[in-house]
Order: structure tokens, then sequence, then C-alpha cells
């Protein structure tokens, strides 16, 4: 890159003033996100399933950065309910909203369903972060130049959409596809959620990043990967810089993809990246959009 310094947390702008939800930061990514963006001086809303878990993450996230302005709050994103319980209880306390990091998930579990009866990646990677985002979106659009952040994968290149079973109920259950397809609706949803920002002409943007290879605890349900991580992954703190350099730096535009420069896209520092023919086929991305209002009843 010549005498161009890699992009890291250190050339991050101050985000003083700005309120941040990060979902899924209470380990991982997510906790790295999170505290990053609070170190930077936003005020961060760690929306986590699991309370408990979360408010260890916040007070270890104080002990790291004293002063840090953290709150937790609960929050499913299998759960509809769930979501909408978060945003009714966000509005009440909160009068803005800068950035929306849509980053919890899940990676190829066994086959299970939400509590909607959704396929759980589908509903926990895809439509529960629609919902969450449409739910949002007014709170977002007021904020000039907000932005919402999804978090794709390398993964959503094998993904291809069987909008016949979404919820995997004629077919035979393969997670690893499944896992594709979610990530794939990732890629659809940042595309057509900045198509409808434009066409209303908010100055908001979505956009969209991966972490490349972290060792996180989304590998949980795959042993074979813990026992890699040893050699080919980088740290959370590295595979959350892509995200948070679609969340704050300057030259972002809407509908923009960033993951790590290095070989594969598996690790190093956060550049724009492409992602798969499919993934940018707008009419399939529309299509998702309206089969994702119809099966959460929310609509924009």
């Amino acid at each position: 890159m010549g005498e161009k310094r890699e992009w890291d947390s250190g050339l991050m702008l101050d985000q003083g003033g700005k309120v941040a939800v990060v979902t899924g930061a209470s380990s991982g990514l997510g906790f790295e996100i999170a505290s990053t963006l609070a170190e930077k001086g936003a005020r961060v809303i760690m929306a986590v399933r699991n309370k408990k878990k979360g408010d260890g993450a916040s007070e270890k996230m104080r002990t790291r950065h004293p002063g840090a302005a953290v709150e937790v709050m609960q929050l499913d994103l299998a759960d509809l309910a769930s979501v909408r319980r978060f945003v009714e209880s966000f509005k009440k306390r909160y009068s803005r909203l800068d950035l929306l990091i849509n980053n919890a998930g899940v990676m190829a579990p066994p086959y299970g369903k939400t509590a909607d009866g959704f396929e759980l990646q589908f509903g926990t990677n895809h439509l529960g972060h629609f919902a969450l985002t449409v739910l949002l979106i007014d709170m977002l659009k007021r904020v000039p130049g907000s932005r919402v952040v999804t978090v794709s994968s390398g993964a959503h290149a094998f993904g291809v959409l069987d909008f016949d079973d979404l919820n995997w109920e004629k077919r035979r259950y393969n997670k690893w596809q499944a896992y594709g397809d979610s990530k794939l609706a990732n890629l659809y949803f940042t595309k057509e959620l900045q198509r409808r920002l434009d066409e209303e002409g908010a100055n908001a943007l979505a956009v969209a990043a991966h972490p490349g290879w972290a060792a996180t605890e989304l590998q949980r349900h795959q042993s074979w990967l813990f026992l890699l991580n040893n050699f080919f992954a980088q740290s959370p703190g590295m595979g959350a810089l892509p995200m948070l350099y679609a969340a704050t730096a300057p030259d972002v535009h809407g509908g923009e993809y960033f993951g790590p420069d290095g070989m594969g896209e598996m690790r190093g520092y956060p550049v724009k990246v492409r992602s798969s023919k499919r993934s940018r086929d707008m009419a399939l991305a529309r299509r998702l959009w309206e089969n994702s209002e119809k099966m959460t009843g929310i609509k924009w």
C-alpha cells in the first residue's frame, strides 16, 4: 500500500455524541466492535440474548475503558416479540440512533427453528436483523449520516436462496448451505435497504462487512474449526476492523462491502471488497425484502 498506513482503530475518528446499538455484543466480534466504539466516545447499547453474560462483558469493557458509556439490553433475534420489546424499550430511553451494527449470528448449528417457526440461521441472521432495522429505521433516518452495518461472510459466495423453501421444510437440511444462504441474505438486505433509503432521499448508509477468519464463539458447533483457529484465524480485534471501518470511515458509500485485505480475504486490514455476482442481483434483493415483510409482518 506504499506510504498509506493500514487502517486500524488508531485511525478511527472520535465518536463522541453518537449512540450505537451492537447486536451480539457480549463476546467475539460484537464485544470488540462495542468496546472500540465506546473507547472512541460513543454511547453503546449492547443488545444481547443473555443479559447475565452481557453484564459480565460490560464490566470487562468498563475495566478496559474506564468511563465507557455502555448499557446492556436484552434482545433475542430468534424471537420477533423480543425484537419488538427491545425497540419499544430503546425508543423510550433514547431520542437518537447513529449506528446500528447487525453483528449477532449463529453458524451451522443442527436444524432448529426460531420462536416464530423460521429456520434458525435464516431467522436469526437475516429475519431478526431485518425486523430490528425496519423497526428502528425512523430513528436512523432522523440522524444525518447514520449507518446500518450488517455482518456477512465469505460463505455468502455459496449461498443460493430457495424462495419456495426458505425455512428448509421441503429439502434435506444442509447446515452449511443454510449458513451461506443467510449470509447472502445479509447482502441482499443491505443492497435493498440502501436503494430504499436513496429513493426517499434519506441521508443514511447501509453497508456490509465481513471479518475474514476470526477466532470467535460463532464456531462453537464446529470442533474442527476450533482446532484450525490456532493456525489460520486472526484475533477478534482484527476481525472487527472491517465492521468498524464500515461504521465510521468517512470514505464509505452506501451498498459497499468491506473485508480483510489478505489472501482469500481471510485476514488482514480492512479494504473495500467485491461480493459474489449473485449477491448483486437487485431483483432477488427486492424479492427477498418482500418475502421478509410477509414472513415477519413488519413493513417498511
